[in-house]
Order: C-alpha cells, then structure tokens, then sequence
C-alpha cells in the first residue's frame, strides 16, 4: 500500500504544471521538508489539463503528453510518487504509465464508468467528494470502486457548495467518511476557492488554508492535499487559494504538531 496509516499523507504541488522550472522549484522543497519530517508520506501533484475552468479563456496548462513528461521528471529525479487528475476515460492508459495515483476530480465524482476506469488500472485512486455530494453518499462512490477492484482508495474532502460562490468544510465529514473503511485526505487549498467569483475565474482566501487543515487532522483526517507555487500571483490556476512555497515549510511543522497531538 501506498498508504502508511503512521504517517501523514501529503499529496503537494502546483495546481497547473506549467512547466518545468515551477515542478523542480516546488519538488526541492519537498524534498528537505521530507529530510526534516519523515513522519511525512510525501506525493506530487499536479494537472496537465485545467479541463473545469470558469471560463473558455481560462488557461488549460500542458496538455496530457507534456504533463506526464514532467510529471515522469519529477518521479525520476526526487523519487517522489505522482498523481495527476484524469477526465476521461481514454486518457487512463497513459496516466497509469507514468502515475502511481489517479485522481477523480470532484465534478466527476459519480461518473460510474470514469471511475471503473481508474479502478481497473491498477493504481491507487483518489476521489475527490463532489461539491453537491453529503459525506454520507461517498459510501457509493467508494462503492464503485470496490467493485471495480481498485488496488487502494483514497477520500478527499474538498467543500460543499454553500450558497453562490462559497464552500464549507464540515468536520463531521471525516468520521463519517472514515466508516467505508478507506484514507480520508482534506484538500485545503481547494476548500478555500471561491467558484467562479473572480470576474470569469475563481477567487480564494488563502488565509484559511491552515486554520481548516489544522481543524480537519485534529477532527480524525489522515492526509492533506495542499496546491503550492513559488508565486502564487502568477500561478495560471487558483493562484488566490494556493500556499506561497516559501511559507509551506511553517505550514506544515505546525500541521504536524497538531497531528501528533491527536495521536498521543
């Protein structure tokens, strides 16, 4: 397994992989952050294709070949496992190639087939709950996953929508999740997003990455799922939401410190 229930799992990286000087800057970080905590269960992530923009005009990023060029990089040069995000079905034999974790994104967590489809290559997957969905209901989305055999599962919660333009996290989710007998993880960066509401793009509120990772460990979580780039203003994606590279380091020794209390 992948996953090691006496670690924190930190799935970690840009939102976009834009390219590769952005993947190496955020990958060297990571890699002394794992040196000075190997408490850490460390995964890379990033997306070559942004296929769920506000708008036509939103930048897309690499395009699949390039991205899992960058993402094979990174695998071979830091020694990382990856994971990337897929959106249909034909892309699952290449992304499988090159990533030891598929991911579902959350609009498509129903998606029956799509997750059939991950389920059946072997890798991990990581689900993300849907913003329309109650912790309640991922006991089906797991479900189908079982049922297709998929060699490990992971939950992530990522906000439900509340309102226009706003997610809330609800702690009880974890617990709750945890009974289908799979990892929970708490998307922080995406918890924070405010859909749609930057004028054809989606804003954020970066300020409450911590104090919602920090609530979610403390509430039972078993990994966090956190965006990063090294200028977070010049990010091509969700940039108001993700974590400036240079504060991730204090983010994560005091997620740690709250981690290890839970657990005694």
């Amino acid at each position: 397994m992948l996953f090691d229930p006496k670690k924190l799992l930190l799935i970690a990286g840009p939102c976009s992989l834009e390219n590769e000087g952005v993947c190496r800057a955020v990958a060297e970080v990571l890699v002394k952050v794992g040196k000075k905590h190997p408490e850490l269960n460390l995964v890379f992530k990033g997306s070559f294709d942004k296929a769920n923009r506000t708008s036509a005009k939103g930048p897309r990023g690499t395009g699949m070949e390039e991205g899992l060029k960058l993402l094979a990089l990174i695998k071979r040069d830091y020694g990382f496992p990856v994971l990337t995000d897929v959106h249909e079905r034909v892309q699952m034999p290449a992304v499988a190639a090159v990533c030891d974790v598929i991911q579902i994104p959350a609009f498509l967590s129903r998606q029956t087939d799509l997750l059939l489809a991950a389920a059946a290559t072997g890798r991990v997957v990581n689900v993300k709950k849907g913003q329309f969905l109650s912790p309640q209901e991922m006991v089906h989305v797991t479900g189908k996953l079982r049922e297709g055999k998929a060699k490990e599962i992971w939950q992530t919660e990522r906000g439900t929508t509340f309102g226009y333009n706003n997610l809330v996290v609800d702690m009880r989710s974890f617990p709750i999740m945890k009974q289908n007998g799979y990892p929970t993880i708490l998307d922080a960066t995406h918890s924070v997003q405010l859909p749609g509401a930057g004028d054809g793009k989606s804003d954020g509120q970066r300020e409450f990455v911590a104090p919602l990772a920090k609530a979610a460990l403390a509430a039972g979580a078993d990994g966090l799922f956190l965006e990063t780039h090294p200028d977070p203003s010049k990010a091509i994606s969700d940039g108001p939401n993700m974590i400036p590279l240079a504060e991730l380091p204090a983010l994560l020794a005091s997620c740690l410190a709250v981690w290890k209390a839970v657990r005694g």
